[in-house]
């Protein structure tokens, strides 16, 4: 199975995606980045480098095998600028005020509770940092998420969005959202009316 991990890696790395996900998200050296559904690390690895010495990453996942797996090879790597640990379905319980870029690539259409994942989730950012969701446009039951269901979700939530990007390498879109003006209240917050994708109840 780890043979197949690192040749999934390397085609992707041959599409250039880590590298055009980055670019686009602006990481540069002392950035500091939440990898949210961070897996097997195939963004922890590349992002850690990006980042530096100054920079740091903390990366989450939900699954303790792959936060296990991952552990071992940030060990093996010698990746002093990663923290890790188990992440919650509905709250990530990230620190306050201390990221300019959270990842969710290819994960945000598991996030069961999406209205309550980003609410807990929006306090965590910097002034002016952003969520990168990168995903595919397809219903969530088919593993991906329809770019007008997530723009809803996240201004549900009163998230912005201020890039919207398509590209081969993803296989997929990239969007980017900044938070706007004070977190609703949860009793505030309208789900959205999407015909056949996730609610904040289901």
């Amino acid at each position: 199975m780890a043979g197949n991990e690192f040749a999934n890696e390397d085609q992707r790395d041959n599409l250039g995606e880590a590298k055009v996900v980055m670019d686009l998200a602006a990481i540069q050296p002392g950035t500091t980045v939440a990898d949210i559904g961070a897996g097997e690390g195939y963004y922890t690895i590349r992002l850690a480098e990006r980042v530096g010495a100054k920079g740091r990453v903390l990366a989450e996942d939900i699954d303790p095998k792959a936060i296990q797996r991952l552990g071992q090879r940030v060990e093996r790597e010698r990746l002093d600028n990663v923290s890790i640990r188990t992440g919650d379905p509905v709250d990530p319980k990230l620190p306050a005020n201390s990221f300019d870029r959270i990842f969710m690539v290819h994960m945000y259409h598991e996030v069961s509770e999406p209205y309550a994942f980003l609410w807990y989730l929006r306090p965590a950012l910097k002034a002016g940092g952003q969520v990168i969701v990168v995903d595919v446009d397809r219903p969530t039951e088919q593993h991906g998420i329809p770019p007008r269901q997530l723009f809803c979700e996240f201004g549900a939530v009163g998230f912005k969005l201020v890039q919207f990007v398509l590209r081969p390498e993803l296989n997929g879109y990239y969007a980017a959202f900044e938070a706007t003006g004070n977190r609703p209240e949860p009793r505030g917050i309208k789900p959205c009316n999407t015909a056949n994708g996730k609610t904040g109840t289901q």
